[in-house]
């Protein structure tokens, strides 16, 4: 046959297609505004990188950084008063992304969270400058050999790593997304936009570079096994209701699903698939937000990691991870609440007393911080457990005050050092009240609202949370949350304790006198922690109306 009749064969095939045109993705740019502001901002990071001369970099990028977080805020304030959150509340961008009150909350949150912490990024003032030179807490050159003479060299000549910024607004771009994800592909990608960038971001301390570069190392492979079960969790769901969207999803999960195909009435009637996948999927999400029996990254990704990203990655994570965690059982499982409300249950409680119990036998500071995060983790699952819009919206208040006194609490942490850089160790904070009554007090401060002490924001949302639980029928966690409370209220005083009341060592740690960059850090989350523990109605009645998820 001929190359011309093969031709006209097409020809006439493609005729009488009665397909048509592939019509064009309908994108709502304005409503995606805030992460489309920050992935902007980190591209342009990255051509500064490339084009930007070495000895303005750093300033460039603060600037940009700073100006794309504002800026992705104000556009979420901009929605949020546009009635995107209640009213007008929709999906965007082809069914992807849901523009709602609990996604604007949580990326309002996200934005002013990392906005904090990248003043502590930022910071130049507190370790002795090298060679002249003002240094940060990353390595003058990441790919340098620990040691090795290449790092000497760059030291020497002054680097630094000012990559740590477009990294920063990659990792907030994921987490916008993350709790606004509508459909299981897009909450994928999301997880690993965000990932990547804090497996990077932990490996870059300019001190103990060894211990930095391994808890990177741990936390990708756990998080590679995290996003593999999520994946599979995805691939088991999509082949249970035939589609990725959450709205879709649900629909054959009650049976209200309508055209049912006979493919897809031969695997609705397969719960197996329907409980392995949503299992696969909460396991990856209780993953990143550090809940046991996942947590065991935690400790030494916290004390590994630079400080600063330590305080981001503990605030912003968690607002991120549990807003998805949020969505998928309450838009995308409410049919399932029978079957996975006893498994969250188990959880809560177990991370509960575990993060609480562990933290008593720590002996450094970021650890004990981190068990104190998986503790405030399970508090917070008591929260998602009451299935109730009070459940929701006490979770939005208690991540946003959770997220303040976390990088706040870190960035007092970067200020207590010795000669080998942190002093982490709490023994070398003995005495410090005396030496430094200021820094202690503000310690002080955020420890007790870790504690759930009155007049403090973790007071406020401990309420909150456990009020709801109470109310949502889970009565028997609150009197476990409550004893939780206290066993870690044990720790914290205690550390109140040593600062205070202990005689100072002659050879003890030096509080160093920080840049306005990490005093703001720090002022911020004093204020939040007042604000929000003293007069917490408008926060909480904030955080009720963005209570309502769209479907």
């Amino acid at each position: 046959m001929s190359a011309t009749a093969v031709h006209s064969l097409w020809t006439t095939a493609a005729a009488a297609d009665p397909i048509g045109k592939i019509d064009a993705p309908k994108i709502e740019y304005g409503q995606l505004s805030p992460t489309l502001i920050i992935i902007g901002a980190a591209i342009i990071g990255i051509l500064i990188e490339a084009f930007v001369p070495r000895r303005s970099r750093y300033y460039v990028q603060m600037f940009l950084s700073v100006v794309a977080l504002v800026a992705a805020f104000a556009a979420v304030v901009a929605l949020a008063a546009g009635g995107y959150g209640t009213t007008k509340a929709g999906i965007a961008a082809m069914g992807a992304i849901a523009v709602d009150g609990p996604a604007l909350f949580l990326q309002g949150t996200i934005l002013l969270a990392a906005l904090v912490g990248l003043f502590t990024f930022a910071e130049r003032r507190l370790d002795p400058q090298a060679h002249g030179n003002r240094v940060d807490s990353f390595a003058a050159q990441a790919a340098a050999v620990p040691g090795s003479e290449s790092e000497q060299k760059a030291v020497k000549a002054g680097f630094t790593t000012t990559e740590v910024f477009p990294l920063l607004l990659f990792a907030v771009a994921g987490m916008l997304i993350f709790p606004a994800a509508n459909d299981l592909l897009t909450l994928f990608v999301a997880l690993e936009v965000f990932s990547l960038p804090l497996y990077l971001l932990c490996a870059l301390a300019r001190r103990k570079r060894l211990m930095s570069q391994e808890a990177a190392v741990k936390y990708f492979l756990l998080g590679a096994f995290a996003s593999a079960f999520t994946l599979f969790g995805i691939a088991l769901l999509y082949g249970y209701a035939g589609s990725m969207s959450y709205g879709t999803i649900a629909s054959v999960v009650d049976g209200t699903v309508q055209n049912v195909t006979p493919a897809l009435a031969d695997t609705m009637g397969n719960d197996a698939l329907l409980l392995v996948g949503s299992a696969l999927i909460v396991m990856g999400l209780l993953f990143k937000v550090g809940a046991v029996p996942f947590h065991m990254w935690t400790p030494d990704v916290y004390q590994g990691a630079p400080t600063p990203v330590t305080g981001f990655m503990a605030a912003a994570t968690k607002v991120a991870a549990f807003g998805a965690l949020l969505r998928i059982l309450y838009v995308v499982l409410p049919g399932l609440r029978w079957d996975w409300r006893p498994v969250m249950w188990a959880v809560a409680i177990v991370t509960m007393l575990a993060g609480a119990i562990v933290a008593i036998t720590q002996t450094d500071i970021k650890r004990l911080l981190a068990y104190s995060s998986i503790a405030h983790a399970g508090f917070i699952l008591a929260g998602v457990i009451a299935t109730t819009p009070e459940g929701i919206s006490s979770v939005l208040f208690y991540l946003a005050a959770y997220s303040f006194v976390t990088i706040g609490a870190f960035a007092v942490v970067t200020l207590v050092r010795d000669a080998g850089g942190e002093a982490t160790h709490l023994s070398k904070w003995a005495g410090l009240g005396r030496r430094s009554p200021l820094v202690a007090a503000v310690f002080a401060v955020f420890l007790l609202a870790f504690a759930g002490i009155p007049l403090t924001s973790g007071f406020s949302g401990k309420f909150a949370v456990f009020k709801a639980a109470a109310e949502g029928g889970a009565a028997p966690l609150v009197v476990i949350g409550v004893i939780s409370s206290a066993i870690a209220a044990f720790f914290y005083i205690r550390v109140i304790v040593l600062m205070f009341f202990s005689e100072p060592r002659p050879e003890g740690p030096t509080v160093a006198v920080p840049s306005p960059l990490t005093m703001t850090a720090i002022g911020v989350g004093v204020a939040v922690t007042v604000v929000l523990g003293v007069a917490p109605q408008y926060f909480l009645d904030l955080a009720g109306q963005a209570g309502v998820f769209v479907r």
